[in-house]
């Protein structure tokens, strides 16, 4: 079977046939996705490096992304559909600030998404001919080199996009990325990007080594290299020490662009106007580049460059997950610009699904945290598009009859795009007579409680033991853990089970989520867990012994001392016996988790439907658990980003008698559910800040600040963070990288302030900010309400009402006093396209 087919086929195969009509099972697929995707990313930020390709990961966003354009309503600003990387941070490396956004890539799946991505470019660059360079896409690591008059200063990971880790010290390391560029000439500053990557003709030989000397194995060489480069040397032994340093030395890297060299400094410093010279000023600087790329006159020959290279994937030295088509001249990517998470000025071809067949092992039930009973697929172990495969969802019953696959049958694989793995359907020649139907099971796989529909007429099947199912409970658990939760280091998925799931001790320390808060270290230690699959909850074997894998999460494992061998493990009850790192970085890092905001109180607690954005909201307008509960139908669904179907779901769990138990145990122990110094219901949105009735935008690096930290100043402050620039924009505060904002501010005459004003701002006001601020500027057209409507009497804060009453103007910037607070109503809708999902745009550079 080819794997350089073209066609539609591609792109439809990456998302879901359907997408979930209703609201609740929606917002239910939502939740679990999201859950998915943050797992990923907190695995592949993490030492471990993932289990999953850049590929699988897509196709997870793609899903994600296709039920958010369905049920707008579902979607958030921290969604993984609209941000970059993983974490900005953790306490592994230290953090570093981008001077310029590290944004993704957009995506296509056909040679048809291809065209049309390239007439809309071809469109918006009102020009005839437009030039494309098309490269290989490395499935590696992205890194950024951070030169200042050509030494190296700093080499970070992209982590968010804004904030990534320093990894300066094992970059070095490697030996291939030179401290001194060469040459002459160098600018002040510059940012080189490029990928990491694990060869592939030596991936066999490091998972070698690596069972050899008793540590686990990559799945594909992606996650070797991300693995390899997260490593510190902080407690290593002598001998883990040298494996870490001959994982490093193995890796390689490739640069393909720059950042925070302005475009119009680079044609008039260095001569280059074209992405395609930029290799050339790298490759003569002395950094490695790619030479698989060429320049194309127009789309049909990129196509076939895609068709050609796509036949041949495996004849490179890396890994390839698709082809990158930039536009070639630098000064359109000026032009073109970006979103908030990818430049408009190039995308990434996907290739179609490779296929394969394997057997059908059985199918097995798993459920989640939302109580959701999913079958999935597990098949003989099967490499496909660059990773071993076991399993893959079949979603619910109706999916298993409808593809007619049997237990026991050989069934088709494939990861459509190199995407998620999905069984197509069973080869039926094949077949021997010994093969069964699935039958779905009509109890709880976990807790034996009888599975049903959530209401009637729904097809999937739910256990209804919400409060004591330990997969729920432990689904629960990881939920608080995330990063748009309460973002708990050290309590992931391994972690999570064995809170809640433990081989020992017999009773679990958490029953449900309120004892988290509660949890010491005599908890923690005596427990073994057996280590389970995330998705099927199967356990896991341990490959040398063919027994159920078991792990001591919390207490000191085994010390491999200089001459390779493992000292004995101390068993608990021995005096020498110590607790792991682990242990003491959970207990830690739940004690810093009592002071997080409110609004992630409220996400932690999984109430349906209660995302960032309603939780922020509803934080922000009424300050307090206690008040929030204790607020009508009518009071909760009237604050924008709420409204009547979340208030009816907030109700409804505070009427469950256990869910009461989790806030009282968990303010109990210590955790604040009310924001410091809240004046009460709705006042802080009236006049409780300094930018009361001020809109401010942020775009590109601001220093000191991540996107939210900059969101959440802007908010507590009193302000509304604006997502785009308008007339009734204030402020736009701009960082180096700033993208297309900041030309639209300049036009419209708003006032643009960089990031030690912004910090003056949000912190004094605007009375602290030398020039005064400007004053939303209206259309020509724009007139007096004529009477209002309810959106023109909520909408208008006092400064734009002013505006709004007077004659046309020129659009210019004035210069008056701060305009008074906006009434003390809750903001409409209007309001909230530029308010609620504030992200600051993203600059037009090099991905």
């Amino acid at each position: 079977m080819s794997d350089t087919t073209t066609g539609s086929d591609a792109a439809d195969a990456a998302v879901p046939a359907t997408t979930p009509a209703d609201l609740e099972a929606a917002s239910a697929r939502v939740d679990e996705l999201r859950a998915e995707i943050e797992r990923h990313r907190d695995a592949y930020y993490g030492e471990t490096g993932g289990t999953v390709s850049d590929a699988e990961y897509d196709a997870l966003e793609r899903e994600l992304r296709a039920i958010e354009d369905a049920h707008p309503t579902l979607r958030s600003q921290d969604s993984p559909t609209q941000t970059v990387g993983g974490r900005a941070e953790t306490t592994l490396f230290a953090p570093v600030t981008h001077a310029e956004r590290m944004l993704s890539l957009d995506n296509v799946f056909s040679e048809e998404e291809l065209a049309e991505w390239a007439a809309k470019v071809e469109r918006d660059a009102g020009r005839g001919r437009v030039r494309y360079l098309s490269e290989l896409k490395i499935d590696g690591l992205a890194i950024n080199l951070r030169y200042e008059h050509g030494v190296l200063v700093t080499a970070a990971t992209r982590g968010d996009g804004v904030v990534g880790e320093d990894v300066t010290q094992n970059v070095l390391t490697m030996g291939t990325v030179p401290e001194r560029l060469a040459g002459s000439g160098h600018p002040p500053l510059v940012e080189v990007r490029g990928e990491i990557f694990f060869p592939v003709a030596e991936f066999d030989e490091l998972n070698a080594r690596q069972l050899e000397v008793g540590e686990r194995v990559f799945a594909n060489p992606r996650n070797a290299a991300a693995g390899s480069l997260r490593q510190k040397e902080e407690g290593k032994s002598p001998a883990r020490l040298e494996l870490m340093h001959a994982r490093i030395r193995r890796l390689r890297m490739l640069v393909h662009g720059i950042g925070a060299w302005p475009v119009r400094e680079l044609e008039r410093d260095a001569h280059v106007s074209a992405q395609s010279e930029v290799y050339g000023l790298l490759e003569a600087w002395g950094l490695p580049i790619s030479t698989h790329f060429r320049v194309f006159d127009d789309i049909a020959e990129v196509a076939g460059f895609v068709r050609r290279q796509g036949a041949d994937r495996a004849a490179v030295e890396h890994q390839i997950d698709g082809i990158v088509v930039k536009v070639d001249d630098l000064g359109l990517h000026e032009e073109l610009g970006a979103t908030s998470r990818a430049p408009r000025w190039a995308t990434a071809y996907k290739y179609p699904p490779e296929e394969v067949n394997t057997t059908l092992l059985d199918i097995v039930v798993s459920v989640g945290r939302t109580g959701r009973a999913t079958p999935f697929a597990v098949m003989e172990k099967v490499e496909v598009a660059g990773s071993e495969v076991r399993q893959a969802t079949l979603h619910n019953q109706q999916v298993v009859k409808a593809k007619g696959v049997l237990i026991g049958d050989t069934v088709v694989l494939r990861k459509a795009g190199d995407v998620i793995p999905e069984v197509l359907g069973p080869v039926v020649e094949l077949r021997t007579g010994k093969e069964h139907e699935f039958v779905m099971p009509t109890l709880c796989p976990e807790c034996q409680t009888p599975l049903k529909p959530a209401k009637e007429g729904d097809i999937d099947l739910r256990c209804p033991n919400a409060r004591s199912c330990p997969a729920q409970v432990r689904g629960r658990v990881e939920h608080v853990a995330s990063r748009g939760a309460l973002d708990i280091e050290g309590l992931g998925e391994v972690a999570a089970a064995a809170l809640t799931q433990p081989l020992e001790p017999e009773d679990p320390p958490l029953e449900t989520e309120a004892g988290l808060f509660e949890l010491t270290m005599a908890d923690l230690v005596p427990i073994t867990v057996v280590v389970r699959d995330a998705e099927t909850g199967m356990v896991k074997v341990d490959e040398k012994t063919g027994e159920a894998k078991r792990v001591t999460p919390f207490r000191r494992k085994r010390v491999l001392k200089r001459d390779g061998a493992f000292d004995p493990a101390e068993p608990w009850g021995d005096e020498a016996s110590v607790p792991s790192k682990s242990a003491e970085v959970l207990l830690e890092n739940l004690e810093k988790a009592k002071t997080q905001d409110l609004w992630r109180i409220l996400v932690a607690l999984s109430i349906r439907h209660v995302g960032p954005v309603a939780a922020r909201a509803l934080a922000g307008w009424f300050g307090s658990l206690d008040v929030i509960r204790a607020a009508s139908r009518e009071e909760l669904a009237a604050v924008d980003g709420v409204g009547g179907i979340i208030a009816d779901a907030l109700l409804d769990w505070f009427e469950v008698d256990w869910h009461r138990e989790i806030v009282a145990r968990w303010e109990k122990a210590g955790v604040v559910t009310a924001v410091p110094g809240h004046p009460g219901p709705g006042a802080a949105a009236a006049a409780g800040g300094v930018l009361a009735g001020l809109a401010v935008v942020a775009t590109g690096s601001l220093e000191g600040y991540t996107r939210e930290g900059a969101l959440e100043a802007i908010m507590a402050a009193g302000g509304k963070a604006g997502s785009s620039v308008s007339k009734k924009t204030h402020y736009v505060a701009a960082g180096p990288g700033a993208g297309s904002k900041l030309g639209k501010a300049e036009a419209l005459g708003v006032r643009i302030i960089d990031a030690a004003e912004f910090r003056l701002l949000v912190e004094q006001g605007p009375d602290a900010i030398a020039l005064p601020e400007a004053d939303p500027v209206p259309d020509a057209a724009e007139t007096a309400p004529d009477g209002g409507s309810a959106e023109d009497a909520t909408a208008a804060t006092a400064g734009a009402a002013e505006a709004a009453t007077a004659e046309a103007k020129p659009k210019r910037a004035r210069k008056r006093k701060a305009p008074a607070a906006a009434a003390a109503a809750p903001p409409t809708d209007v309001e909230a396209g530029t308010a609620v999902h504030a992200e600051p745009d993203g600059p037009a550079e090099t991905p």
